[in-house]
């Protein structure tokens, strides 16, 4: 089965006014779909066919630029769409609430490095919070459509969280002003969403 550009749960204009509905159709139908089609191009006829996009990427060889550059868009960008919602923002609770807690000192800290992670990427890139098996949650940066699933990466863990700081992410809305499309990123945080998959991760 080839993969799918996943739907949204939610509407273009339903982030507003924090991310705006042009870029979400943009980023969905445009960006997305062809990192998809690439990606199907670029496994057709391989081992890879048929096989999930994590066993895809913890198995991946680096050199295959194709592979990695459109699998790795596949599967940030279905985490990214799944971990905002038009009724996010807030804090974490829980489990989720006491790891990044014992990890961070507190949400802040944990708010302040997660930021910088996504404003100190240099060009496109991604900021992640990951979480090892035991329930420790770190936080990461990769560049490109690298993810902390793909060996090497210095970045382990899975990712339950991603944040996307490719320019094709906020720039009709925030220009070259990134951090203000970071502390905006906040508002339509799913900690829901991502709550679950913190506690799904941590007993594997």
């Amino acid at each position: 089965m080839a993969f799918e550009l996943p739907k949204l749960n939610y509407a273009f204009d339903a982030l507003e006014p924090h991310i705006d509905a042009k870029t979400m159709e943009i980023h969905h139908d445009k960006h997305h779909a062809g990192y998809t089609s690439k990606l199907n191009d670029a496994i057709k006829g391989t081992d890879n066919e048929g096989k999930t996009i994590e066993n895809i990427l913890e198995n991946l060889d680096m050199k295959n630029k194709a592979v990695r550059n459109n699998g790795g868009g596949f599967y940030n960008h279905r985490l990214f769409w799944e971990v905002m919602s038009p009724d996010g923002g807030g804090k974490p609770e829980g489990e989720l609430a006491k790891a990044i807690d014992a990890a961070f000192g507190s949400f802040d800290a944990f708010k302040d490095e997660f930021s910088k992670a996504g404003a100190t990427q240099f060009g496109s890139g991604w900021a992640w919070l990951c979480v090892h098996k035991g329930g420790k949650v770190e936080v990461c940066s990769t560049p490109n459509q690298d993810n902390p699933l793909m060996p090497e990466i210095g970045c382990g863990g899975m990712p339950i969280l991603g944040m996307d700081v490719w320019e094709h992410a906020y720039y009709l809305k925030y220009q070259n002003k990134r951090p203000d499309y970071i502390n905006a990123f906040f508002n339509v945080i799913n900690w829901k969403e991502v709550s679950a998959r913190y506690a799904q991760e941590k007993e594997k």
